[in-house]
């Protein structure tokens, strides 16, 4: 079997596994072979990036991405058609967590690429990430995992602990943080997913907004090596969501994921135009 062909096999199996996953509601599963995980410890991460190998580490690493995805884009391999809504981002001068749809390896970059030139200077786009793509995945995206300004999560208590204190102290000092609600990365898919508790409990606590982002897509006539046509990205920026102060805790985490998750499918069946439906 040809490696294009092998492929082609793998995302028909992941097309496969997402229709089984919808229909079962089973929507933060894994539908792509990862690596196994390995716990986080505690002094394997330096979550503000104080050591000074973690700021040449992170100079690096970041100059390696932007050129690497940047050659994505003029390859043709990775296109962002436009950029909407900006407004609503820019409207959020403080601290925010960035919701967004998860369907790709690009799409962190192309939210990157939306705000950067709207990032003050000394300020990055920090991401959420699983535990196992930082500890445990090779090659050049685990590079990236481990070093572009990424904020891995850990099975590991003492860790949490210090993901927690890191996430509200750069919440506290005006960072966007990107974290993906529906958790699992779902490769092409167009829907937008019911979404986890966790990126609006941070916001909760650190008492930031939410900046909803949802990406759509397009076929593009370019295929893929395994044969799929290239999607091309809209990156949308909806309004932001702030807490209510008459609400509880509780009562705000649920209220921002339900927002959101109602701002997601009102614009997915607008883009799209057709309703939202799960498991046809």
């Amino acid at each position: 079997m040809d490696e294009e062909t092998k492929k082609t096999g793998v995302l028909d199996s992941i097309a496969d596994k997402i229709a089984e996953y919808e229909k079962a509601g089973l929507w933060d599963k894994e539908v792509e072979d990862n690596p196994e995980t390995k716990v986080l410890m505690p002094d394997k991460v330096d979550y503000l990036g104080k050591k000074l190998s973690s700021k040449i580490g992170t100079f690096f690493a970041n100059r390696a991405a932007i050129r690497f995805y940047e050659n994505e884009i003029k390859k043709g391999n990775f296109v962002i058609k436009a950029i909407n809504g900006i407004e609503n981002y820019t409207e959020v001068e403080s601290g925010a967590i960035i919701t967004c749809n998860h369907f790709s390896v690009y799409d962190n970059y192309a939210i990157y690429r939306a705000i950067r030139e709207y990032l003050p200077k000394g300020h990055y786009l920090y991401k959420v990430i699983r535990e196992g793509n930082y500890t445990n995945f090779g090659g050049l995206y685990g590079y990236f995992f481990r070093h572009c300004n990424t904020l891995p999560l850990s099975s590991h208590p003492k860790t949490m602990m210090n993901f927690m204190h890191a996430v509200d102290t750069l919440l506290t000092r005006g960072e966007k943080i990107l974290v993906y609600p529906e958790q699992a990365m779902w490769r092409n898919y167009r829907k937008p997913r019911p979404m986890k508790n966790g990126a609006f409990r941070l916001a909760v606590k650190s008492k930031v907004p939410i900046i909803p982002a949802f990406i759509t897509m397009e076929d593009t006539e370019r295929l893929d090596a395994g044969g799929n046509k290239i999607q091309a990205f809209t990156v949308w920026f909806l309004p932001p969501i702030y807490l209510k102060k008459e609400l509880s805790d509780k009562e705000n985490t649920e209220y921002l994921k339900t927002k959101n998750y109602e701002v997601w499918k009102s614009l997915y069946e607008k883009v799209y135009d057709i309703p939202l439906k799960y498991g046809e």
